[in-house]
């Protein structure tokens, strides 16, 4: 009886260290919540996270990497990944690593090249074609090649590398058709009264956003189609108004979609519609790649480039404007962070429009792209490299 009656006592001690070791981790987590909050201008978790990723890479005193060539071409565009870099160009299309390594490569005539790149896969594909292909990883994931007298319109891949391909096929107006990150067919969507133009799939894959163009009594609309993946039938149907889609973006609560004169922020939650307009002046360009913000570059001219740079949250649609006074040669969005090239310089900027890194002299780079850490890749005809600011 004796022994049984300690037995409690050992195990009430051993539940109290038990309890104080808990409250001393959970201590140590609020201390360290602390120090990241009133230290947060000075610790840069973005920058850990560079150090992290580049930790082999060696860069110069501006915090360039050794560029690297890549295989060029006409109507060239590149794109920034988890692994590597994607490259489109009418000769094809090419995937390097990080360090300039040939991973994968198509080469092949294309007319229109276009390639839409998510976090982690690239697609290229040759609009009016019936050529496709997807890089993630370190490899080529999978191709598709359109059957019969197939035309390929959009190709638009989430970062889990599902892929919604939208295409005119042989008696239908249109077609969206859904690929996981295997390129299997999860769902087709044949259009018969309605063209569809342009989709996208949500970042948990459950949903397709269809965009369609109609007309009713001389006038032309555009409608937002929300397709569950496992079913034929809409759930939803958003007016857009006679709207021309230009660009669309499908985030976890809100849809972007760019038209000529303004820039549409659909919530996903009850469907209701925004509106950011930016006419009289005039799109000049616009990157959906931010982390719940918009990039959009508007002139004051129909003709000539960019005088104002905006950048619109999607969160009560506030808005933040810089002017230009230089030309701009390539602009890019990712993550919380956005960037304006010139021929002279390349700034980095934070969501709030605010310099959060400068690099004078880009040493000739016309292309640009932004990881979502805040590196930037660029690129000129011949060469890409990293920018990894310090």
């Amino acid at each position: 009886m004796t022994e049984k009656a300690k037995a409690p006592k050992r195990a009430k001690k051993t539940n109290i260290l038990v309890r104080l070791l808990t409250f001393g981790a959970t201590g140590a987590l609020l201390l360290g919540a602390l120090v990241l909050v009133v230290y947060r201008d000075q610790f840069n978790l973005d920058a850990l996270k560079r150090q992290i990723a580049y930790h082999n890479m060696q860069t110069s005193d501006t915090g360039e990497a050794a560029p690297f060539t890549h295989a060029g071409g006409s109507r060239l565009d590149l794109s920034y990944l988890e692994r590597g870099v994607v490259t489109s160009s009418t000769t094809g299309a090419h995937y390097y690593g990080l360090d300039g390594e040939s991973l994968a490569e198509e080469v092949l005539s294309m007319d229109n090249p276009i390639l839409e790149s998510s976090r982690t896969t690239g697609v290229v594909y040759d609009v009016g074609g019936s050529s496709l292909f997807a890089f993630r990883g370190s490899e080529e994931v999978f191709s598709l090649s359109l059957s019969g007298s197939g035309d390929l319109l959009s190709a638009r891949p989430n970062d889990s590398g599902w892929v919604a391909v939208t295409a005119q096929r042989s008696g239908y107006k249109g077609a969206v058709t859904v690929y996981n990150h295997h390129g299997h067919e999860v769902i087709q969507i044949s259009l018969s009264t309605t063209f569809a133009v342009d989709a996208a799939v949500s970042p948990d894959c459950k949903t397709v956003a269809v965009v369609t163009i109609g007309q009713e009594g001389g006038r032309f609309f555009s409608r937002l189609l929300l397709y569950p993946v496992n079913q034929k039938e809409p759930s939803a149907q958003i007016d857009l108004g006679s709207l021309t889609v230009l660009d669309l973006d499908y985030e976890d609560d809100l849809i972007w979609v760019l038209g000529e004169d303004r820039l549409l922020m659909v919530s996903t939650g009850d469907n209701s519609v925004q509106s950011y307009t930016f006419s009289p002046s005039y799109l000049k360009g616009c990157s959906l790649g931010g982390e719940g913000f918009a990039l959009l570059l508007t002139g004051h001219y129909r003709s000539g480039g960019a005088t104002q740079a905006t950048v619109i949250h999607g969160a009560g649609q506030s808005a933040r404007s810089i002017e230009l006074t230089g030309q701009v040669l390539d602009y890019a969005a990712a993550g919380s962070y956005c960037a304006l090239l010139s021929g002279s310089r390349l700034i980095i900027y934070n969501q709030e429009l605010a310099q959060y890194a400068v690099l004078e002299e880009p040493q000739g780079a016309q292309y640009l792209d932004l990881a979502p850490n805040g590196s930037a890749l660029l690129a000129n005809d011949q060469q890409a490299w990293l920018y990894i600011p310090q």
